[in-house]
């Protein structure tokens, strides 16, 4: 999913199997009018395949660092995080609306075309 974090509307998303990481779709949501902004996103999103697609369409990675078995996050790279976190919980409120107040949204089909 994409969103503003002014406005916290949902500006593009794209439906997946369970099996499909999101991660995945990072390419198909940023379009020419996202060039030089910021993407924020969790941990999972972290990757060198990631950096350099963002970093070719002049777009600012605020994409969170993650730690590894027997190499935890440094304190900068937490106080990073925690900076970044400020503008990603914004977005995240979307989600908390859709869960708490819209009864989390369920859609019932009987094949997914009709959904």
């Amino acid at each position: 999913m994409k969103a503003d974090k002014y406005t916290k509307l949902i500006t593009g998303y794209r439906v997946t199997p369970a099996n499909v990481h999101d991660s995945e779709l990072i390419r198909s949501l940023i379009d020419k009018r996202d060039r030089g902004q910021k993407v924020y996103a969790d941990s999972a999103y972290r990757s060198e395949r990631i950096e350099k697609e963002l970093s070719g369409k002049n777009m600012t990675s605020m994409i969170h660092e993650k730690g590894y078995h027997n190499k935890p996050l440094t304190k900068a790279q937490l106080k990073r995080n925690k900076k970044k976190s400020k503008t990603r919980a914004r977005v995240e409120h979307i989600f908390g609306f859709m869960t708490n107040s819209m009864n989390r949204m369920y859609i019932r089909f009987q094949n997914f075309g009709r959904a």
